[in-house]
């Protein structure tokens, strides 16, 4: 399975608290702080839910 790099590239202040769980349960805890994951439809469906946080490549 192919992996993504996710990256918090905006402040959660002022989102709304699911959106604050969902960057939680990525495993993104501060401003530019980086994960790597596998993509599975889970992970993406909750990419989708924060796109406008983050910022997400793939990784080879």
């Amino acid at each position: 399975m192919a992996k993504v790099r996710i990256t918090q590239v905006k402040s959660k202040i002022g989102s709304p608290e699911r959106q604050k769980r969902t960057l939680q349960a990525l495993g993104l805890r501060k401003m530019n702080a980086s994960v790597e994951v596998e993509s599975t439809p889970q992970i993406l469906g909750m990419i989708r839910r924060v796109h406008h946080l983050v910022k997400v490549e793939e990784v080879k």
